[in-house]
């Protein structure tokens, strides 16, 4: 059946617009009689009501974005979570997308997002930005933009994001300490601000210690899974190959594994393996796997409610706002001194 606007179904009930739609949303102006009646002759004509429609007449879309690199990371999901919670509580809608790490599909992302579609933006940036034109034009046209977990440095834009600097030289130390002579770090990204504080944290905590190999301690692992696992295996039968790994995300570490496995290397007898993760099956690995765990779900609490405010504080500026939240390291048998 075809389905009529609301137009048409008030000339059909000789009322006015304002009368179906004061009637259609319960409206206490209208009588009871006249809601029944516009009620019927809606399901009988097939009008349902477009909220969006009346979202854009109010300049208001009750919807905010969630622009995200990937969702196979535990950490998205969980952060999703906490976004969700907010959105859900304020009466808001949350569209996800994905750039699947690629520069051109966030940029086309954030053009869609511009004109009204959303009333504001989350963003972890993907491992490919290094220009930011599309961050700023959406900041240009007064929508509100809050950077979770992965940030662009040098923008005044409101941000929430993790210790890593501290804790890159907090994984190194622990490596170190437990015996490891040679630790790398194993990267994304040469551009992702947050791979290179972490890195920066690692290679300080190197030199502080007079420990590993300061120019070949950064591995940047790039491309698709095979280029990694194709990475991670020259890196794990080479000449120099490394005691220890810290990890930036959970599926070099997983690739790690997989390769330590097949080429018979032994964790952590021969290498010991520390990963940033929230993964919920890491206790349970063979071996049990030693994480860095960031408060995801706090991070996209904090980060939703930071663009809230944005949203409900009519110029209000959210450019300076800034939030960290600790990471905690878990100690497991992956890199403990056996």
């Amino acid at each position: 059946m075809v389905k009529v606007n609301m137009k048409e179904l008030a000339k059909e009930l000789n009322v006015s617009v304002a009368t179906v739609s004061k009637a259609m949303r319960d409206s206490h102006e209208i009588s009871e009689q006249t809601k029944k009646k516009v009620l019927e002759a809606a399901a009988r004509l097939n009008y349902t009501l477009n909220p969006y429609a009346s979202s854009l007449r109010k300049r208001q879309s009750k919807t905010i974005a969630l622009v995200l690199p990937e969702v196979a990371d535990n950490f998205f999901s969980l952060a999703i979570n906490g976004i969700q919670s907010v959105a859900e509580r304020k009466g808001y809608h949350v569209l996800i997308y994905l750039s699947h790490e690629k520069f051109l599909n966030e940029v086309s992302i954030l053009s869609e997002c511009s004109s009204g579609r959303v009333d504001g933006v989350l963003i972890s940036i993907s491992s490919e930005t290094t220009s930011a034109e599309h961050i700023l034009k959406l900041q240009r046209e007064n929508i509100p933009i809050v950077f979770f977990d992965r940030e662009f440095e040098g923008l005044r834009i409101a941000r929430v994001v993790t210790n890593d600097f501290e804790c890159g030289y907090n994984a190194a130390i622990h490596l170190i300490n437990n015996g490891c002579t040679n630790p790398v770090f194993l990267s994304i990204s040469t551009s992702l601000g947050i791979c290179n504080k972490r890195a920066e944290g690692f290679k300080a905590a190197l030199l502080e210690m007079k420990a590993g190999d300061i120019e070949n301690a950064v591995v940047v692992c790039k491309g698709t899974s095979g280029d990694e696992y194709s990475q991670i295996k020259k890196l794990l039968t080479g000449k120099n190959r490394p005691d220890g790994i810290v990890a930036s995300v959970e599926r070099l570490a997983m690739t790690v594994y997989l390769m330590s496995h097949e080429t018979g290397i032994s964790i952590p007898n021969q290498l010991k393996v520390v990963v940033f993760s929230t993964l919920e099956t890491a206790p349970i690995l063979n071996p049990p796997l030693t994480t860095i765990t960031q408060p995801a779900f706090e991070i996209g609490k904090a980060a939703a409610e930071l663009l809230f405010k944005g949203i409900e504080k009519k110029g209000y500026n959210l450019a300076d706002e800034y939030v960290e939240l600790p990471s905690v390291l878990t100690e497991r048998m992956s890199s403990r001194n056996s």
